[in-house]
């Protein structure tokens, strides 16, 4: 059997050489930010707490994991700063978004089930079961769910990505930050939101097709007309 060899990348060997590889890498790290440093300055001005951020009919959760067919840590923490808004009576309807691309994994059930579990009604919140990546979820929440406007809730490492790609699917969008235990899971999804920006960003130029957009769902329309009966 042949022996396969490969060979080291030969260093430029002039002063010259190197400041062009140099020069190269430090264009190549300037343009990989560059979508991050987007993301940072469109939405510096749309990140609120949950205790100030103005009154809207709907607020959107963002899928994060499942544990055993529960919420993970991170996405029970995104469900409990929904149900303290609707406690508040800031939001009328929480729209849960997540995948359900296969019979063993169902996010916005159980998301479903964890807000039920913690004073939201079931008629309130509406289910997004084709929310397979943000994007997806922004686009979707326009389209098919009739969502003009909405409070985005998740973790501070993605809450930018979430609030720049809804505004830019059509949707007037503040953002709530929940506070994260910085762990291996906050630390890897801070890197990933590095590598994420790329592609968000051509998202909000190309403004893509969902994976799944389907017909037009009446669900945001009809919890808020059953909010508007209750209040009534």
């Amino acid at each position: 059997m042949r022996r396969v060899t490969f060979r080291r990348p030969r260093l430029p060997r002039t002063r010259r050489g190197q400041r062009r590889l140099v020069q190269a890498v430090m264009a190549g790290c300037v343009l990989a930010l560059l979508p991050a440093t987007w993301m940072y300055v469109a939405v510096d001005d749309r990140l609120r707490t949950a205790a100030d951020v103005p009154r809207t009919d709907v607020a959107v959760v963002f899928g994060a994991g499942l544990w055993d067919g529960e919420p993970s840590p991170y996405l029970a923490h995104r469900l409990d700063a929904a149900a303290e808004l609707y406690r508040e009576g800031r939001v009328e309807v929480v729209l849960v978004t997540g995948d359900n691309s296969r019979e063993d994994y169902d996010e916005p059930d159980a998301m479903r089930g964890y807000l039920t579990r913690h004073g939201v009604p079931d008629g309130r919140i509406v289910s997004d079961y084709a929310g397979f990546d943000t994007w997806d979820s922004c686009v979707r929440a326009k389209k098919i769910f009739g969502v003009d406007e909405a409070v985005l809730i998740s973790q501070g490492f993605h809450i930018r990505r979430a609030v720049a790609l809804c505004q830019a699917a059509g949707v007037e969008s503040y953002g709530v930050g929940v506070d994260a235990v910085h762990d291996a899971t906050w630390y890897y999804g801070g890197a990933r939101e590095i590598l994420a920006a790329g592609k968000a960003a051509l998202d909000a130029v190309f403004r893509p097709d969902p994976r799944f957009l389907g017909p037009r769902e009446p669900g945001v329309e009809r919890a808020l007309a059953t909010a508007e009966e209750t209040l009534g």
